[in-house]
């Protein structure tokens, strides 16, 4: 009898440890990019370990509120989105972790990780000018700045000022120049501007391509889907600000929930995401450029050139996003 209980007892631990490593061999992601961009990394990292990595996708809004209302139980290990004033909401929220690794240290430029741990670059994306090859010159060209001068007047086109992308790059336009000397920059974009703002830069390249505006301000990946779609679009992009600061970067990135039900499968997996290995893939795919400096981008994005970027922390865009949205507001910025 004692023999018996004994073997159910061994069985029973057996069962809870084989549970327990299923669980671990799982990581479950919420993310706001779409799957045909973050599939092929997942799939790479089950084929190389085989944990499996299920996600669902949403904007990023929906997700982060849907992580603070499952609270402690949680099904999300981890959050993915874009721009690093998503990612300091999500801080800001409470819904994330902080954790530090040494991989990622080593992996990734500190202006691309919060101060806090709690969240991570994993790839890059400039938003620089896009201009017509029709009727600009590179030489006109200089700054983001510069585009509110008189001589751009009917010739600008925009994005909607409700995208995080322009309230990023209006926050880091604050911290380099001040609010007064920034809201004037805005008013000015807002004067030259040919026509109504943007829903998204594909719309604002391709108005650019039609002649309806000579210049924009884009996503650098926008623009290469759309380049290998229409080889022959009449559109390229300008590196501004060389002279001084260098281009604005902004990011996609990754945090670790606050209440993640496998928290060190989940870290390993954002450490793996960092290497070259996952890195090249993430910049073949979209057409980004890889957050770790060790890793070269793809082809069509090194087509582009060699530029400066800024070495602002991108964290300064989450800082500065409410005051930048107001002064929007008040330049009439749409």
């Amino acid at each position: 009898m004692l023999a018996t209980k004994r073997l159910l007892s061994a069985l029973a631990l057996t069962l809870i440890g084989t549970t327990a490593a299923q669980a671990a061999d799982e990581v479950v992601v919420y993310s706001s990019r779409i799957d045909e961009l973050i599939k092929p990394v997942f799939d790479a990292y089950t084929r190389k370990t085989g944990v499996s990595v299920k996600f669902i996708t949403d904007k990023e809004a929906p997700l982060m509120q849907r992580i603070k209302a499952e609270g402690e139980n949680a099904t999300a290990d981890l959050l993915l989105t874009v721009d690093a004033g998503n990612l300091w909401q999500a801080e800001q929220m409470g819904i994330l972790q902080p954790f530090t690794s040494p991989v990622i240290d080593a992996n990734i430029p500190s202006q691309y990780r919060a101060s806090s741990h709690a969240w991570t670059g994993l790839s890059l994306r400039a938003r620089t000018i896009a201009y017509s090859t029709d009727r600009v010159k590179p030489g006109e060209l200089t700054t983001y700045e510069a585009l509110a001068g008189k001589e751009w007047e009917g010739r600008l086109c925009l994005r909607t000022s409700k995208k995080v992308y322009n309230q990023s790059l209006t926050a880091t336009l604050i911290e380099t120049h001040g609010a007064e000397k920034t809201e004037e920059i805005l008013k000015g974009w807002v004067r030259n501007l040919s026509t109504d703002v943007f829903s998204d830069d594909t719309a604002l390249l391709e108005a650019i391509n039609a002649g309806q505006c000579d210049v924009g301000i884009v996503n650098t990946y926008y623009y290469g889907r759309l380049h290998q779609q229409k080889p022959d679009l009449k559109v390229k992009l300008f590196w501004p600000n060389q002279a001084d600061r260098g281009v604005h970067i902004n990011l996609s990135g990754i945090g670790l929930t606050k209440h993640a039900p496998h928290p060190e499968a989940a870290k390993k997996l954002v450490e793996w995401m960092t290497t070259p290995e996952a890195q090249s893939i993430f910049a073949d795919v979209n057409q980004e450029f890889p957050a770790n400096p060790k890793v070269e981008p793809s082809r069509e994005v090194a087509a582009w050139g060699t530029f400066k970027a800024d070495t602002l922390p991108v964290e300064v865009a989450g800082k500065r996003q409410a005051e930048a949205i107001r002064m929007m507001d008040r330049a009439g910025w749409n």
